[in-house]
């Protein structure tokens, strides 16, 4: 498939949560939704991923659970956090897969909504049931005129037993047999276009470029335009129909390391309902690295001029 600027403003509208009960947040919630759960009897775990922010003042109650505890190592960012790593850091956090989890993010940009996603992505992937992300993060709270504290919560730990659902993961081999014509799959680059046409890529990428066949659908068409929190979705047939998707095609979210595809994936899965969504977590810095061939890759020239000019 070739790059196609997909227009979503009738499939996308508002920018806050719909009205949810404190005993049902649903997956994206609202400050004053958040802040009504709080003052019920069973309030909800928040997990705040911002990490050294979170001294500056933090939603009451609120654990530290820095975004840095669900990436991978530097060389390949969006790798998978082998499980039994994931259990440790869940334990330390006091988490219980049954319960009602809030993650928080900064909110300042729309890309830092990549983190939060990523964290419930991962999250449901070990087992976690009622999950839910404030949309527009710490921001969103604080512009709404809500405190925050700076008393820091020290959590009980707990045991678990966690393995990993792979019903929402796409890993380099299932991708490559896609685009090996193996099986059939939707692959959809999340990034802005310049990484798409091979104009820039990640500093841990071996080259720019994207995957052989895949379609871009930057994560941005997601937001309203200056936007921190994400837009309702008002007409999933639309937006499915803008994707040339029919139901129970399975679609491969990815970027450069998971995170903006990750709020491609929580969009489409989680707001829209859309079955059979997955993310590619290595994403094209896992796969540029296989050796494999790669869709609008530069030339070796290229490659050097748009490093030079900044086009890379």
């Amino acid at each position: 498939m070739t790059y196609k600027a997909i227009a979503l403003s009738a499939a996308i509208s508002g920018l806050a949560a719909t009205g949810a009960l404190a005993a049902d947040l649903g997956p994206l919630v609202s400050p004053a939704e958040l802040e009504t759960a709080l003052n019920d009897a069973e309030t909800p775990q928040v997990l705040d991923i911002r990490g050294d922010a979170y001294a500056d003042g933090h939603i009451a109650g609120a654990v530290s659970a820095p975004y840095g505890l669900f990436r991978g190592p530097e060389d390949n960012p969006g790798a998978l956090v082998p499980s039994d790593q994931l259990e440790t850091t869940y334990e330390k956090l006091g988490l219980e897969p049954d319960a009602q989890v809030v993650i928080v993010s900064q909110g300042d940009t729309d890309t830092d909504f990549g983190a939060a996603a990523r964290v419930y992505w991962t999250l449901k992937s070990s087992g976690f049931t009622d999950l839910s992300i404030l949309n527009g993060g710490s921001q969103a709270w604080v512009n709404a005129g809500l405190p925050l504290s700076k008393d820091a919560v020290t959590p009980e730990p707990t045991e678990l037993d966690i393995s990993w659902n792979d019903a929402w993961t796409a890993e380099t081999p299932e991708v490559a047999d896609v685009v090996d014509g193996g099986h059939e799959a939707l692959l959809l680059d999340a990034r802005p276009a310049a990484f798409f046409e091979g104009k820039k890529a990640h500093g841990a990428a071996a080259k720019p470029g994207t995957l052989p066949g895949a379609q871009n659908y930057a994560y941005t068409q997601f937001f309203q335009s200056g936007a921190t929190a994400i837009g309702q979705i008002s007409d999933v047939q639309a937006l499915k129909a803008s994707l040339g998707v029919d139901d129970g095609e399975e679609i491969v979210s990815f970027c450069n390391t998971g995170h903006w595809a990750a709020t491609n994936w929580f969009a489409l899965s989680e707001m829209a309902g859309i079955e059979n969504v997955k993310l590619y977590p290595g994403s094209m810095v896992e796969y540029s690295q296989t050796g494999r061939d790669m869709q609008n890759s530069p030339g070796l020239f290229k490659n050097l001029l748009n490093q030079v000019t900044g086009g890379n």
